[in-house]
């Protein structure tokens, strides 16, 4: 079950403005662990059917062929136990030897690459998108000669369009950054008088009744206790207890505040330093490093276990594609919003050294540099490489709050200009409210439905955790593709969305039906017989097929 997170308990007490989490609280449940593979039409739960993929594929006597799947993300903890068998290697290149050995211009890139890092270290914090366009845009369109800023905006069109935009996010998202991060530290704090008007006594409604505060602090003190005690992870605990679980939130929220801060501060500017390119040079390719964990992977991680992770010791969680994929890192996202030349230049990169499925768990509201995406997106479709993006987390109609990377250039009619993009949204293990509230959505422009909450999966330091978000659902999808790839090589990107949307669990439930193409969750069962029966060729990789032709030969 999700997580009451400590800082949902200040938002209702206290008249802040609420947020989504994204952890659900550990458990051992091992049937939750894996609940996203299981058979709906034994279980009656929207998992996607994976186990019987794989029998089915293999009743019919094809061998399967490892897929490269890019990971285009936070980055990845290549050693972690549960992930180290399935990432890929780049075997014409010689480890950690300094050169160039296969000639692609990335030097030692033997598990993929780092476009966010170079000779001086890493980038974690980045801005927001929103946030560059207005620093760039606003001295050109609201500069102190209000004559130019006319001429510029009449020249401009599409420029000074994207800038009011950026504006007007930027505008209240950078203050509920800076008012969120100064009332958690105003919290953080009041711990020791939460902690004094407790009088050493245990967390209960009858304890807290008898307090009278001494002054403000010890006030807000026990205005927050009176809400925390409603909460069974903290009633009956005694005040040490109650301060550690109070820290531990208050960090979390302070390490997720602190950084908006720099994402929505127009002077801040990591790129130059650490990163050493001509940003403004799309055309700049070779840059970076191969650092390929980052300073924080826990989403690129979790994203890759789901696709291609192994069980190991006690842990039982597995990915789509466990069997057949491997994982080539490709760290694209900081700790703020990705840039459009990192995005462009990474599925370039993946697409040249051989990855199939790329998948790209991020998004956001602008993006000036978009036609160099787009030119990705369709190299990457005349390659025959299917890119698998999430739809986001704003519970919104993505025909009204597009975001970024899209493939579509005119939302108008809804037609998307490449084939070989497929947009994913999050559904849960709940039949009552199968869409996941936080999941955009809508019936043209998002392919398919998978599961996106309540998922458990690999993350740094060899550890697991259970995360939540279309970032989730669409490495599901990614390795249900990887799956059809490995045993149907021969499959076109337009033909595996097609099995996909066609044979997905739809259902109208609750208005589902309306959320997707699909409407409904995938099933890669149902994809696999859907793909073989209309679009297998029969080439190269069955075992049955080959004998017969040899034995004619023989004849």
């Amino acid at each position: 079950m999700k997580k009451v997170l400590l800082a949902a308990v200040f938002f209702a007490g206290l008249g802040f403005s609420n947020a989504q989490g994204t952890k659900a609280e550990t458990t051992n449940d091992k049937d939750l662990m894996t609940w996203y593979h299981k058979d709906f039409s034994t279980t009656n739960v929207y998992g996607v059917n994976t186990d019987n993929a794989y029998k089915f594929l293999e009743s019919k006597g094809l061998k399967p062929k490892n897929v490269i799947v890019g990971v285009l993300d936070s980055g990845v903890q290549v050693t972690h136990p549960g992930l180290a068998k399935n990432i890929w290697t780049n075997v014409n290149e010689v480890p950690n030897n300094g050169k160039d050995d296969d000639g692609n211009g990335y030097i030692d890139d033997v598990h993929g690459w780092n476009f966010i890092g170079g000779k001086n270290g890493d980038i974690d914090v980045d801005n927001m998108e929103v946030t560059r366009v207005v620093a760039k845009y606003k001295p050109v369109f609201e500069g102190e000669d209000s004559a130019k800023n006319k001429a510029n905006q009449a020249k401009m069109p599409e420029e000074f369009a994207m800038y009011m935009k950026s504006k007007e996010l930027f505008s209240k998202k950078s203050i509920d950054a800076k008012q969120n991060y100064q009332r958690f530290s105003t919290l953080n704090d009041a711990v020791p008088a939460m902690i004094k008007v407790m009088g050493g006594k245990t967390l209960t409604k009858e304890n807290l009744a008898t307090v009278k505060p001494a002054d403000q602090k010890e006030a807000m003190g026990l205005q927050v206790l009176n809400n925390l005690v409603q909460n069974p992870e903290f009633a009956g605990k005694t005040p040490a207890e109650v301060e550690v679980l109070i820290r531990k939130e208050l960090k979390g929220a302070l390490d997720h505040f602190g950084p908006m801060a720099k994402q929505y501060d127009t002077d801040f500017d990591p790129r130059k330093e650490i990163v050493g390119d001509n940003y403004d040079d799309y055309s700049e390719k070779k840059y970076g490093n191969n650092h390929y964990q980052g300073p924080d992977a826990t989403h690129g991680t979790h994203v890759a276990g789901i696709i291609a992770g192994t069980p190991q010791g006690s842990e039982v969680q597995y990915g789509i594609a466990s069997k057949v994929a491997k994982i080539m890192t490709v760290r694209t996202v900081p700790n703020g919003d990705e840039r459009d030349k990192d995005v462009a230049n990474a599925i370039r990169y993946a697409v040249d050294n051989g990855a199939k499925v790329l998948n790209m768990s991020f998004g956001k509201p602008v993006s000036p540099g978009k036609n160099v995406v787009w030119d990705a997106f369709k190299y990457a479709q005349d390659k025959n490489v299917l890119l698998v993006k999430a739809a986001g987390n704003e519970n919104e109609d993505v025909a009204e709050h597009l975001a970024y990377p899209t493939n579509f250039k005119n939302i108008t009619d809804a037609t998307p200009f490449v084939n070989n993009v497929l947009v994913v949204g999050a559904s849960t293990n709940k039949n009552s409210a199968l869409r996941a509230d936080f999941s955009n959505y809508n019936k043209t422009m998002v392919n398919v439905f998978a599961p996106g909450e309540e998922i458990y999966s690999t993350v740094p330091e060899n550890k697991y955790e259970y995360l939540q978000g279309t970032s989730m659902a669409s490495p599901v999808v990614a390795g249900a593709a990887a799956v059809l790839l490995a045993y149907m090589p021969d499959l076109k990107p337009s033909q595996i969305i097609e099995a996909l949307v066609k044979s997905s669990n739809a259902t109208n439930e609750n208005d589902f039906g309306k959320y997707s193409q699909a409407g409904g969750v995938i099933d890669v069962k149902k994809a696999a017989e859907y793909a073989y029966n209309n679009f297998y060729t029969g080439k190269s990789n069955s075992k049955t097929k080959p004998a017969k032709a040899k034995k004619k030969v023989k004849a």
